[in-house]
């Protein structure tokens, strides 16, 4: 049965044929731009962020800080992450279109225009650090503004794109998060605080490395000197188990900064796991191997999040 005879038709002839596909047209337009708009901000490395915010703060507090400030934090925190990610899909918009990996995003795809996504990504900035500058303090909000800045015109504009270290001089933006969450907490800045900020910083190569040599055909096209683009496959394996053993020290190092055996042997097991998947990437790699790069990736992912969940847990308990 037809949707006009389930309702009254002022015109017997029906509803324009034009007209009558306006409304959904319309609906699927409006869907589809904010779809874009929500892509640029790349959810699932907020996602990622936010794991690493709220147990630090949670440590810094010693326990469950008041659900006012945790929104807050967790309000501003994903805007400024969001706003850091649409500035870099707005610099980076000439080197996503020779990427097969990116080329679908929105911008290179054209589906919002620069100038709205330099527009969008400014105002998710500025929303984000006033909303830490009023309801934190200045300590938060300058910490905020720094991340965003030195993400998009350090990382973005130069590093990303003149020297292969870029992963390592970039990690200090993906790590600042645990800085923000301890000092909306505290409005300072502990030995633990940095120790969580290390093990996040140190995660990044492992982490991306892998990921970077899945798509090394993809940075190579695009010009861009990752690591694995320009080094030799020992190095690449070098810099990974270095900076895998790095985490997993650095995160055991944390421990007697206030943490108790609920940290610790959960973090004592999964780093041995991480531990153990980086050397079986690299010994793949160096027999030449098909190394399947992305366990790694995920796994380090899982790993980091359960460090952070057992953070959580021993603060609570």
């Amino acid at each position: 049965m037809s949707m006009i005879t389930e309702r009254p038709a002022s015109n017997p002839a029906g509803p324009h044929p034009a007209r009558a596909a306006e409304g959904p047209v319309a609906r699927r337009d409006v869907r589809a731009v904010l779809s874009a708009y929500v892509a640029l901000t790349k959810p699932r490395i907020v996602e990622l962020l936010l794991v690493t915010t709220v147990p630090a703060m949670m440590l810094a507090e010693g326990g469950l800080p008041s659900l006012w400030l945790m929104a807050i934090v967790l309000i501003g925190g994903s805007l400024a992450a969001g706003a850091a990610s649409v500035l870099n899909c707005y610099i980076d918009r000439d080197i996503d279109q020779l990427m097969r990996r990116t080329k679908r995003r929105p911008l290179p795809a054209h589906t919002v225009s620069p100038r709205s996504a330099l527009i969008f990504g400014l105002v998710l900035a500025a929303v984000s650090v006033a909303l830490m500058a009023a309801f934190t303090n200045l300590l938060a909000a300058g910490l905020t503004l720094a991340a965003i800045a030195y993400y998009d015109l350090v990382y973005t504009l130069w590093l990303k794109r003149s020297t292969p270290t870029n992963t390592f001089w970039g990690g200090a933006c993906g790590a600042a998060p645990v800085l923000i969450g301890w000092a909306a907490v505290t409005g300072s800045l502990a030995p633990a605080a940095w120790g969580l900020f290390a093990v996040v910083f140190f995660w990044q190569m492992p982490h991306f490395y892998p990921l970077a040599m899945k798509y090394k055909d993809d940075y190579a096209r695009a010009g861009i000197p990752m690591l694995p683009v320009v080094a030799s496959i020992r190095r690449v394996n070098a810099e990974i188990l270095i900076f895998a053993w790095l985490t997993v020290l650095t995160s055991l190092a944390v421990w007697p900064l206030g943490l108790s055996a609920i940290y610790g042997v959960p973090t004592l097991v999964v780093g041995a796991i991480f531990v153990v998947e980086a050397h079986r990437l690299c010994r793949r790699a160096t027999r030449g191997e098909a190394v399947k790069p992305m366990r790694l990736f995920h796994w380090s992912t899982t790993y980091l999040t359960i460090v952070f969940v057992a953070v959580a847990l021993d603060a609570l308990i």
